[in-house]
């Protein structure tokens, strides 16, 4: 009941409600990107939704347009601190996970949750494995499990075996535990970095 009905429910109308205190800041934001090289303020990310369905991700730019797509051997995406590709103000909004707050919009078109598995890159759909696909049984969150408790600390591997067992173990306890633990994550800037 919670999982398929409740949650989703849930997840809507706290998108509705935080939309218009949210769309304050964005504009800061907005402003701020704009302001510093005048290239567009919203990245547009392809990632693996629900069901192994195709979305859209909605973020704030954070990097230099048209900047390199570096990988980590382990297929993860390159992101250290002295990472040139990223700008000023993007290191703020990714420091803050300010970035990823534009994924409200998607919360508000029924693509992603609240709390639910990090969404990965569309080209990695290929690369999952038997006991990682269950993964993409719930719709991807912007915040998570392994985002509220690993963040960057932990390989490719290990993030879809923890998202797979969060989508099999959905509850709204445990929901709660991981919305106030990733408020503890960002204010101590854990594991921002993977390099």
């Amino acid at each position: 009941m919670y999982k398929s009905f409740v949650k989703p429910v849930c997840d809507w109308l706290i998108a509705l409600i935080a939309f218009p205190f949210f769309c304050i800041l964005w504009i800061a934001v907005a402003i701020a990107i704009k302001i510093e090289d005048g290239g567009p303020v919203f990245y547009m990310a392809e990632r693996i939704g629900k069901d192994s369905k195709k979305l859209l991700m909605y973020k704030f730019r954070s990097m230099k347009v048209n900047a390199e797509n570096i990988t980590n051997p382990d297929g993860s995406t390159y992101n250290a601190k002295d990472d040139p590709r990223v700008t000023r103000v993007g290191k703020f909004l990714r420091e803050t996970s300010l970035d990823e707050t534009a994924q409200l919009l998607n919360m508000l078109k029924g693509e992603m949750s609240l709390i639910g598995p990090r969404a990965s890159g569309w080209t990695a759909l290929d690369s999952y494995q038997p006991d990682e696909v269950d993964k993409m049984k719930v719709r991807p969150g912007i915040t998570g499990y392994t985002q509220a408790y690993y963040r960057n600390s932990i390989g490719v591997r290990e993030k879809r075996l923890k998202d797979a067992w969060y989508a099999n173990n959905v509850s709204f306890w445990l929901d709660i535990k991981i919305f106030f633990k990733t408020i503890v994550t960002v204010l101590k800037h854990d594991n921002v970095y993977t390099n």
